[in-house]
């Protein structure tokens, strides 16, 4: 029987967060410290050139993703340890699933090697949201509107869900210079579910040279300020803005009497004038 030979080589791929080197996580920085070989999109390695050292560095094009994560299965299994370097967290629209898939066909087993480990980073959801409040408390849904690899009528299909079933939704890549109309449909199909006053954020550029946060409502979101740098934050039915912040509640104005100075018993529920019982 054949003898499978563990190769010595790593895969790390790492979610950089949004842009600001502070808000990488201090995993995310040793896994590219230590590592010999940087793969990732030219703009991507940009943002960690100051923790680089004597690395090979492999910088490529945007739409070199395929590559990027051959390269970097092919250099690990040659014993490299090899940081592959992508935006937001590696696992939502990143890296991580690519790297995965190309692994899968070329006939990765985990006890043959490489080891392959998962950095997670801030997602663009998450950091535009922190920009803006709270938008997210209550459940949330992402929705990518790029149908380079999906089309369109699954994400239709998606965005209709999203808007029925009342989720805060996080739009990524909105709108492109081919795409230019799906944002306007998928306005319209909010609107059938949502009121027009609906709260609404754009967000570009979040933590990035030339950040940008627009406020509006589902009725007045006006499609030529979004691009592809811009993520989209939908509220639910009971969204609101508050001192300019756009925030979700959760359901604490339903069970405590969120103006009293403390709640003296938070097993007890408010019920209005007839006073709270017990849940």
């Amino acid at each position: 029987m054949k003898q499978h030979q563990q190769t010595e080589g790593e895969i790390r791929i790492v979610g950089l967060g949004p842009g600001d080197p502070d808000f990488m996580t201090f995993r995310g920085i040793e896994a590219i410290r230590q590592s010999q070989v940087v793969i990732g999109y030219r703009g991507y390695v940009e943002q960690v050139r100051h923790l680089l050292s004597d690395q090979q560095v492999i910088a490529k094009s945007l739409t070199e993703e395929v590559d990027r994560a051959q390269t970097a299965f092919r250099m690990a299994r040659e014993g490299k340890r090899v940081a592959v370097v992508s935006s937001g967290d590696a696992g939502v629209y990143g890296m991580a699933g690519l790297v995965f898939e190309v692994m899968s066909e070329q006939g990765w087993r985990e006890e043959d090697g490489p080891e392959v480990t998962v950095v997670p980073g801030i997602a663009a959801a998450h950091a535009c949201a922190s920009l803006v409040g709270a938008p997210l408390m209550h459940d949330s849904c992402s929705i990518s509107l790029s149908d380079l690899l999906t089309p369109w009528d699954v994400i239709r299909k998606r965005v209709e869900a999203a808007a029925g079933g009342d989720f805060v939704t996080a739009l990524y890549n909105p709108r492109s210079q081919r795409r230019k109309w799906q944002i306007e449909e998928v306005r319209r199909m909010f609107l059938r579910y949502r009121s027009p006053q609906t709260p609404v954020v754009l967000v570009k550029n979040a933590y990035r040279p030339g950040q940008t946060i627009l406020r509006t409502t589902l009725e007045e979101m006006p499609d030529r300020e979004i691009d592809m740098l811009t993520t989209v934050l939908i509220g639910n039915s009971r969204t609101e803005f508050f001192q300019g912040w756009m925030v979700t509640p959760r359901g604490y104005r339903d069970r405590y009497d969120l103006g009293a100075e403390e709640v003296a018993n938070p097993e007890m529920k408010r019920t209005g004038p007839g006073g709270s019982v017990p849940e």
